[in-house]
Order: structure tokens, then sequence, then C-alpha cells
């Protein structure tokens, strides 16, 4: 039997913020709107450096900033085309590959036909944007225990 929607999707992890400068972007954060530094990482595989952010008591979604590590990589290439901005919209959810395999059923692509590793050893996948109503969905199984 063919899904009707994605099921086992927990809330919204974070928004992903495409950044030219890292060290900026998160004294921008920091300064405007009292974030608070979780985690910082970089991921030569997705070509970024980036830093999860928490607003307020941390309880509700991460704002994740993505800087290039290359000009070659995919986040460069989205500030070339659009503009520094919002890149990405991401959906916890209990199980990756479950969770792409019922977006594939639906007719919706993913970017990859396995999970990659994400921030902070997470499982990720992305939902392709002309699928998604111009918006790149990402599905992550986080590696921490609820």
């Amino acid at each position: 039997m063919s899904p009707t929607a994605i099921t086992g999707i927990l809330g919204i992890d974070h928004v992903g913020i495409a950044v030219p400068d890292l060290s900026a972007a998160l004294a921008f954060y920091e300064s405007a709107f009292n974030g608070r530094l979780l985690h910082q990482e970089e991921n030569p595989e997705q070509g970024v450096i980036e830093a999860m952010v928490a607003l307020g008591d941390g309880s509700g979604a991460l704002i994740q900033l993505l800087a290039p590590l290359t000009p070659e990589s995919t986040i460069a290439r989205f500030i070339e085309r659009s503009g520094p901005g919002i890149q990405q919209l991401a959906f916890r959810v209990t199980d990756v590959e479950q969770a792409a395999s019922q977006a594939r059923a639906l007719g919706m692509r993913t970017l990859y036909e396995s999970p990659k590793r994400g921030t902070n050893g997470a499982r990720i996948n992305f939902l392709h944007p002309k699928d998604c109503g111009g918006v790149l969905i990402e599905l992550i199984e986080s590696s921490q225990s609820a």
C-alpha cells in the first residue's frame, strides 16, 4: 500500500541559512538575537562549515548557519545564485530511510540514494525543492538519543 504522507516526522529541527562568512553571521545572531552556539564543525563531504545556534531557552527549532568551505561547494553556488539567506527547512524524523522511501513513493525525489552524514553525526537526506513547493527539505535523524 502506498503512503499518503511521510510518517515519523517529529517536528522542525532547524532552518538552514547560507552565509558567506560564518564568524560574522554567528556574531550577528549572538548579538542581535541572543543566540547561543551549540555546535560547530566542518563537513568536507557537504562542503560546508556550519554552526548550530539556539535562541531563547533552546527548546525550539535551531538555526543552522552554513558557510562554504570551497568555491565549488553547493552552499557557495547557492550564495552565488541566490545570495545569502534561507537555504533549507529541516524536519526531524524517527527514521530517515523510511521517510525518504515514503517521499519517493509519493513522487518526491531525494538528493541521495542513501543517507549521508550531517551535523553532529546525524543521518540526513534531502527532498528536491521542485517537488516541495520550491523549498529544499532536509530529513534528519539525530544521532542523539531522545
